[in-house]
């Protein structure tokens, strides 16, 4: 068993925090110039290929049984669902705003949880669900009035990431979460592809294959590259750290696409926005600490328990 090393586990998770949004400010500079389809094919064909010769120099498991097989086929068609719908998003909402909007998903895990795992969920907590749905709104209504529908485009991300989220729980200890991201992008480049093949013949504008310019091509492989990094430094924290510890920390997401925001599109929420990202951040993180106050307790009774 791999032994807790807390400070490697959260500068790991500060670098997914930092990774990640880059990853999505780039995204958003590329989708004014490149489809849907081919942004999605470059993302998961990247993550397939660099994870291949990690997966077979090191020896990791990557094959399943046909449960799990599955599973990891709708869990990828999720990914994959998730990320398109972000993209979209990003092409008309501000960085950060669209970030925030998506953070609503703990809450949705939470509700998921109770009403389809059936795990208990006190009353205050579904108080800050509330709360934090409310903050989310007010991030939503500013966005609403100057683009109109596709400021609703992260609750549906957040939706999407909260079925993703539940299933991988169903397969988390069945798979080797490297193995399960190398499977997982050669999964989305076989649905993809004759998706672009097929978006070619009919014409379909989001699916047409681009022609893009050097620059671009760079671009792509740093958008790539991003994601799949994102991606092992989160898994990689959890393996060094609790997650009670690093969940809090994924709120850092939001001040670092607030920055990145600024820096290269010279957006900023505005005042309603702000204080809906307060109060989800706040929201958020009162959850997460009383997730972590109900574990301890019942490992602390669990201790105390007579054998």
């Amino acid at each position: 068993m791999t032994q807790d090393r807390p400070i490697l586990g959260i500068a790991l998770m500060f670098g997914f925090c930092l990774v990640a949004p880059l990853g999505d400010a780039l995204t958003k500079l590329l989708s004014a110039t490149m489809p849907l389809g081919f942004l999605l094919l470059m993302r998961f064909s990247i993550q397939g290929w660099l994870l291949a010769p990690l997966v077979l120099i090191t020896g990791r498991p990557w094959r399943m049984n046909q449960r799990v097989l599955r599973l990891t086929a709708f869990r990828t068609a999720l990914h994959i669902t998730g990320i398109g719908g972000m993209i979209i998003a990003l092409k008309y909402l501000p960085l950060a705003d669209a970030i925030a909007i998506a953070f609503v998903m703990p809450f949705i895990m939470l509700l998921l949880g109770h009403f389809v795992l059936g795990e208990e969920v006190g009353m205050r907590r579904i108080i800050a669900c509330a709360v934090g749905f409310c903050g989310t709104l007010l991030v939503i209504q500013p966005s609403f009035k100057d683009v109109g529908w596709p400021a609703l485009l992260p609750l549906f991300v957040a939706i999407t990431f909260a079925f993703f989220m539940l299933v991988t729980r169903q397969i988390a200890k069945e798979t080797d979460p490297i193995g399960l991201q190398f499977v997982s992008g050669f999964m989305a480049m076989a649905i993809l592809i004759p998706a672009m093949v097929l978006g070619g013949v009919l014409d379909i504008d989001l699916l047409r294959l681009p022609s893009p310019t050097g620059r671009e091509w760079l671009l792509l492989a740093v958008i790539g590259v991003l994601g799949t990094s994102a991606h092992l430094f989160m898994t990689w924290s959890l393996r060094y750290a609790p997650a009670a510890t690093l969940a809090p920390m994924q709120y850092l997401e939001i001040p670092v696409a607030t920055v990145f925001g600024y820096l290269i599109f010279r957006d900023l929420p505005n005042g309603l926005a702000a204080w809906g990202i307060c109060i989800t951040i706040v929201a958020g993180l009162y959850i997460i600490m009383r997730e972590r106050a109900i574990a301890l307790a019942k490992s602390e009774a669990e201790r105390q328990a007579p054998a």
